[in-house]
């Protein structure tokens, strides 16, 4: 028995994939369509590239999904602290 032909992947696809590739090159994501940011996550999810600075640039789409997601999956920022550079008091 033969196995059935799998479907080619679609241009959407490809540049989806192409763009988890380099995701970390990515300042804005404004101009895509709710669809297309919501796969881009998932995709970024997966391929564990996902980090403070890429979740920024998602959540700043105000994609009601992928903030819905966060959301629920718990995802946050690292609070870091600040430490003074500088001691007013003397030790």
């Amino acid at each position: 028995m033969s196995l059935p032909p799998s479907a080619p992947p679609t241009l959407l696809n490809l540049t989806i994939d192409s763009a988890v590739s380099r995701i970390n090159r990515i300042t804005n994501l404004n101009s895509l369509p709710d669809h297309i940011v919501l796969d881009l996550f998932r995709k970024t999810l997966q391929a564990g590239k996902l980090t403070e600075r890429i979740l920024m640039v998602f959540m700043a789409t105000g994609n009601e999904q992928v903030q819905a997601f966060v959301k629920e999956k718990n995802i946050r920022t690292v609070l870091r602290p600040i430490l003074p550079t500088r001691c007013s008091e003397k030790f």
